[in-house]
């Protein structure tokens, strides 16, 4: 007996395999491939699309985007680890017939085309609407924090620029002094006044840097400033980061459209990636499911008028005077025709102000009302009643309505899916490689992407998605 041995290394074949013989039928790469094929780059606008009549022949962006597609399917990210998989990979050689394009042209291809990339992603959310994966019947939205290139240590708040300052000037001093003394010695001596040189440059700028940081941070434009990545915000949990808002089918749990943005909270997107959901399927009405952080009733009217219904619980703050035992705003009821507020002892609380800013009318009670009333020591603690109405009370109403218990677990189940693939099975870490705003959107283009080409492949199959994408 002996063990299974392959093929010696130095013998000759001849007729020797093809790379068509070593991918088969239902690979991925023949979906990436039919998929590129059916963009029209140059619509897209993809850089180099269309070829000049002088100059070195670019590569064709069809292959750098195939190459990308392939990267983040298989959890490789790194342009210099997509230049050594070039290099090494039966399937990438196959996919982009055995070029190997250098990391710097790699790079360069996801840093210049990011709005490109989203358009790509848009047209594959159309062909899978057309093939009917995607229903667009009803949506749900929600969003997750990913973390920046810059870490927490370039994060400054007011109370960090002075010392950070007073630490700079020591070590711009030292470096100044160090000068000082290579000047004073002969040629022949050990510093090297280059590098002292170039160092003290550097502080410098990061000084420049700093004191604009705190001129923003004392005029109140921001309470921290990430130094290393201004377009980054500190997200609880995270640290600095951006907030990616996904809109997911509930049929298929593809994503129909996503947005990245450095707020930290959520309650001024539902009606912008509703209306966003809306335009990417090409319809005229729609069902809109989030949790209570996306409550807004100026959006859910607005989205009413346009036939987007928000399925949403109402996120109401709390009376927490006396303890929390007070009467509730629900015990007091809304005349519309006097436009005034009724309590329970059937006293009248008439308008007071509008706060705009809460989107809130305050009703106020006349004070001899409540002296003489009753259930004015489980009311309030002041002179009077004050209540606190929504200037879109009703279409918040009808919003929380709509939210019932079976439709936030559809949410819950049809939203979360997306956010664990993308995080475990596509980034493999949740942190992004390029900086600033316009670089993490290039990068979650390419990530949703990926995301929806593995849900419509699990739902067709490889073989037959990659077919209806060449017919």
């Amino acid at each position: 007996m002996r063990y299974v041995s392959g093929q010696d290394r130095d013998q000759t074949a001849l007729f020797p395999l093809s790379l068509e013989d070593l991918v088969p039928a239902d690979h991925p790469c023949r979906v990436i491939e039919a998929f590129v094929g059916m963009l029209d780059l140059a619509e897209l606008g993809l850089a180099h699309a269309l070829l000049g009549r002088t100059g070195r022949p670019p590569h064709d962006p069809a292959d750098l985007l195939k190459l990308y597609l392939y990267g983040y399917l298989n959890q490789v990210r790194s342009s210099r680890r997509l230049e050594r998989e070039c290099q090494r990979n039966v399937e990438l050689m196959w996919l982009l017939g055995r070029l190997a394009p250098e990391h710097k042209t790699i790079a360069n291809f996801r840093r210049h085309n990011g709005l490109a990339l989203q358009r790509a992603g848009a047209g594959l959310v159309r062909f899978c609407q057309q093939t009917g994966v995607v229903k667009g019947h009803w949506v749900a939205v929600d969003g997750s924090k990913f973390q920046a290139v810059a870490s927490g240590k370039a994060v400054v708040r007011a109370a960090d620029v002075e010392p950070k300052l007073a630490r700079l000037e020591e070590r711009i001093a030292h470096y100044l002094a160090q000068l000082d003394a290579a000047d004073s010695l002969e040629s022949d001596s050990p510093i090297d006044r280059s590098k002292v040189q170039q160092a003290l440059e550097q502080l410098r700028q990061r000084r420049e840097v700093l004191v604009e940081t705190g001129r923003e941070l004392a005029a109140g434009k921001r309470t921290h400033l990430v130094t290393s990545e201004p377009d980054a915000r500190v997200m609880r949990g995270v640290g600095p980061g951006y907030n990616l808002q996904t809109v997911v089918d509930g049929h298929s749990a593809m994503i129909v459209t996503h947005a990245l943005i450095n707020e930290a909270t959520d309650n001024r997107q539902l009606q912008p990636m509703a209306e966003a959901a809306a335009q990417a399927l090409q319809v005229q009405t729609l069902d809109v499911l989030a949790d209570a952080g996306y409550s807004n009733g100026a959006q859910a009217a607005a989205l009413e008028a346009q036939a987007l219904f928000a399925h949403v619980p109402a996120n109401r703050a709390v009376n927490t005077q006396g303890d929390g035992t007070l009467l509730p705003r629900t015990a007091f009821t809304y005349d519309p025709r006097a436009d005034a507020m009724t309590c329970p002892e059937g006293k009248a609380l008439t308008r007071k102000q509008v706060v705009r800013r809460d989107h809130a009318v305050i009703y106020q009670a006349r004070e001899q009302d409540c002296q003489s009333c009753p259930l004015k020591p489980g009311c309030t603690n002041k002179k009077r009643r004050l209540v606190t109405r929504h200037l879109h009370e009703d279409a918040l109403q009808r919003m929380s309505q709509r939210a019932t218990p079976e439709a936030m677990r559809k949410r819950r189940c049809t939203v979360e899916h997306p956010f664990a693939g993308l995080k475990y099975r596509i980034f493999g870490h949740p942190r992004l490689l390029m900086r600033g705003l316009a670089g993490a959107a290039a990068e979650m283009a390419i990530a949703t992407t990926v995301w929806n080409l593995k849900r419509a492949m699990a739902m067709l199959g490889a073989q037959e998605m990659a077919w209806k994408l060449a017919v």
